[in-house]
């Protein structure tokens, strides 16, 4: 839980690094709380099955969105990509999977945008 409040407290920092913990660590808790949102939103009746959502999944994801973008891009900084890599995510298909991969990449040593993270704790 650690992990996904660390990411909350940096809620719009765009650079420096990212480890891939901490990454996963806040994409897993996302998805959690997103089914237990969305279950939530079925019981109490406010899940649209046209649309594919509910008010408080919808609002969560919202608010999660800026965070997420962050420690994306901070993730591909840690791997010594540029945050514009992001942008794969709208190539249909393929651009899921490379950027699936380039989140699983290990660390690189010392880059621009900062220390190794691993080595900083």
């Amino acid at each position: 839980m650690n992990w996904y409040l660390a990411v909350l407290k940096q809620y719009a920092t765009f650079s420096g690094r990212a480890r891939r913990k901490e990454y996963w660590f806040f994409m897993l808790f996302n998805v959690l709380i997103t089914i237990v949102l969305t279950v939530l939103d079925m019981v109490f009746g406010t899940y649209n099955v046209e649309m594919g959502w509910g008010a408080l999944s919808l609002l969560y994801t919202l608010a999660v969105l800026l965070p997420s973008l962050a420690v994306t891009i901070r993730r591909l900084h840690d791997s010594g990509k540029v945050g514009w890599w992001v942008l794969l995510a709208f190539i249909p298909v393929i651009g899921g999977i490379i950027l699936l991969v380039l989140m699983c990449l290990d660390s690189k040593p010392d880059n621009e945008y900062g220390p190794n993270p691993k080595h900083a704790l």
